[in-house]
């Protein structure tokens, strides 16, 4: 049904079809509407900059790529002080990343976890642990690259008991990885604060220390891939923050926007700003639409008040999804989430991955509730996504919920 859907207006949440028909995106687009639709600010900025000037070569738009950057870099952590702004999308950005960890230590090698997601281009297919999207692609197989176990406690891959009693099994996997599975010449390891795609995973505490120290050992590159979880999504800037990663390197798109503005970034220590402008560039990367989009984006979300309202109502939303997990434990096995970052695990009788119920209640989200929701790995998961816009209130929140409510007991 979705695709006979005629979106021709949106506003906060809501969009509305050309019959004035009223749909709540509880998703935020494809997690790109991080300050829901036509925000008036927003709004106000890209008509402005539509009527002067969209676009112009790179070559001329660098002072003021330097300032957004600069904007960005003066709400980041600090020891990150360099960055790069010649991408619009989260795929090309990841790329860029891996091309600044490849040529400041010649090596070429990537380490991702298994069930993450990078991108579409075909090199971040080629390193996402999501191995359903190499099927069709052989060549693939040509790029230099491993996999270890996603640190996914609910279903742990080694039968564990838990964090930090089981030692952190997938962690220490990376030492297996570079001494059997590597050809000694590993240059990075990319990995998602929050795994998105693969099921709204979140590490348990003291997870990334152990990541960060066997990078460091093995002098390996650290990227955390925060197209997803970056400006704002977990009610902090950066999840790397809130989970005190400390990656060498981070990558952003998709809220960087705001509205739905292709826009991203890579921020990094200074050591790593090795590259070339030729090197790493492309033809609407840092163009004046986008640059124009990050900057309000950045202000709004750095304002007072704003990201602790995020984290006060991410907790009153993840309270009410846990009520919900009590309520259909039959179905819903767990809760999992930070901010406006939550997902619920769809199961059968058996405590197994219910794939067919997921897209099932997506279904009737969409038919019966018109809400629009989304699950884990494009259809093939069982984790039904929450993540409305950063400025999503109380009240709608809680209408969210009541629709969810209504979604399970019709079940």
């Amino acid at each position: 049904m979705s695709n006979q859907i005629n979106f021709v207006r949106g506003e906060g949440i809501h969009l509305y079809t050309s019959q004035n028909e009223d749909y709540i995106d509880a998703v935020s687009g494809t997690f790109n509407i991080s300050l829901g639709y036509s925000h008036p600010e927003l709004v106000d900025v890209l008509k402005k900059q539509v009527e002067a000037l969209i676009h112009v070569s790179s070559s001329f738009t660098g002072t003021i790529a330097q300032d957004v950057l600069d904007d960005i870099l003066a709400v980041a952590p600090d020891y990150l002080t360099h960055g790069w702004m010649r991408d619009i999308i989260g795929s090309t950005a990841n790329e860029g990343a891996v091309k600044i960890a490849n040529k400041y230590n010649g090596k070429s090698e990537v380490i991702s976890l298994s069930l993450s997601h990078h991108g579409q281009t075909l090199y971040t297919t080629g390193i996402s642990g999501n191995a359903f999207r190499r099927k069709s692609f052989p060549n693939t197989i040509a790029i230099q690259h491993g996999t270890v176990p996603a640190p996914y406690c609910y279903r742990c891959p080694f039968g564990a008991m838990g964090a930090p009693e089981c030692g952190y099994l997938c962690a220490e996997a990376i030492y297996d990885y570079a001494d059997y599975g590597s050809s000694d010449n590993i240059s990075c390891m990319i990995i998602e604060p929050i795994l998105g795609n693969g099921g709204n995973i979140i590490p348990p505490e003291g997870y990334f220390e152990r990541i960060r120290r066997i990078c460091d050992e093995l002098e390996i590159v650290l990227i955390a891939d925060e197209v997803q979880t970056g400006i704002g999504r977990t009610g902090y800037m950066f999840a790397s923050e809130y989970f005190d990663i400390n990656p060498d390197i981070i990558t952003l798109a998709k809220g960087l926007g705001g509205i739905g503005i292709p826009s991203a970034a890579i921020l990094y220590k200074p050591q790593f700003d090795v590259l070339e402008k030729f090197e790493h560039s492309y033809t609407s990367g840092g163009n004046l639409l986008s640059l124009a989009a990050a900057r309000k984006t950045i202000e709004v979300i750095s304002r007072e008040g704003f990201l602790e309202s995020i984290r006060a109502n991410g907790e009153f939303l993840g309270r009410g999804l846990q009520e919900l997990k009590e309520r259909y434990g039959h179905i819903i096995g767990d809760v999992r989430g930070i901010g406006y970052m939550w997902g619920l695990e769809i199961i059968d009788q058996d405590n197994a991955p219910d794939t067919a119920l997921t897209n099932h209640i997506l279904d009737i989200a969409l038919e019966d509730q018109h809400m629009i929701m989304r699950g884990s790995r494009y259809g093939f998961g069982n984790v039904v996504k929450v993540r409305p816009a950063l400025t999503t209130t109380v009240e709608e929140i809680e209408e969210i919920l009541f629709r969810l409510n209504k979604i399970f007991g019709s079940l």
